[in-house]
């Protein structure tokens, strides 16, 4: 399985970032994956391999390359509830200026890059996130419409809030296929309630379902909130909404 290490040219920097894609040459559909709260790590490394393996070029960039390359903060191997309190310390001033408008500068840079890659099939992408990545992968979606045709969304944060921005207030824009795996605990039921009425008033194809037993975190094999059957249903989900939106035909 092919692997790189990149640096992609932003507005504000360079971002480094992690791309594998499938061995024997030409060009395959491009998925933009977005991390979770974490960031770029071996276990991310990982399931971009097991994507590319079904055909995809996959880009998993650093989101918080503004203060180094990845791991910005040094990992335990397994993140375990024990740790999580001082990691978060760490990460939360990162995620909090991991603001909207920096994202979009991001997602135009990131799209371009991933687009311009000799091993990268013309034609749409799609958008997928982990966690805060949900979100990210859904503003991904809504500010290129025209570009990305499939957004997928895992144990989310984030997408519905009070925000004026909030990511479920701008599902108008979206002409991508949707898939959300929410695990128990993820949304509460009104906040599903009012995220499905968004998206099918402005008629996006859309399936969101939460995934029994699980926890926040499930696909994620360095954490505590890791389930293995959750994560295979992903895939499953995963591949089907890729296959119809970016390999059909």
């Amino acid at each position: 399985m092919p692997t790189k290490t990149l640096q992609i040219p932003t507005a504000d920097g360079q971002a480094d970032a992690f791309a594998a894609f499938p061995d024997g040459g030409g060009r395959h559909p491009g998925v933009l994956l977005y991390s979770d709260a974490f960031g770029l790590r071996p276990v991310l490394r990982e399931m971009a391999r097991e994507l590319a393996e079904h055909g995809y070029y996959v880009l998993v960039p650093n989101l918080y390359y503004r203060h180094g390359p990845a791991p910005v903060i040094e990992l335990p191997a397994h993140i375990g509830e024990e740790a999580r309190p001082a990691v978060f310390a760490q990460l939360m001033p990162l995620i909090q200026e991991h603001i909207a408008e920096r994202a979009l500068r991001d997602a135009d840079a990131y799209l371009r890059f991933l687009t311009a890659q000799p091993e990268v099939s013309a034609g749409p992408v799609a958008a997928i996130g982990y966690c805060m990545g949900a979100a990210l992968a859904m503003r991904t979606a809504t500010a290129h419409p025209g570009q990305v045709a499939a957004v997928a969304g895992f144990h989310p944060g984030l997408l519905v809030t009070d925000a004026p921005d909030s990511p479920h207030r701008l599902v108008s824009k979206l002409t991508a296929q949707v898939h959300l795996g929410l695990a128990e605990g993820d949304l509460s039921s009104e906040a599903i309630s009012e995220l499905n009425q968004a998206l099918d008033a402005a008629g996006v194809d859309h399936s969101i379902e939460t995934y029994p037993g699980t926890v926040h975190g499930f696909t994620m094999s360095d954490t505590e909130a890791f389930d293995s059957a959750a994560r295979q249903h992903h895939w499953d989900r995963l591949l089907a909404l890729l296959g119809r939106t970016l390999t059909a035909g």
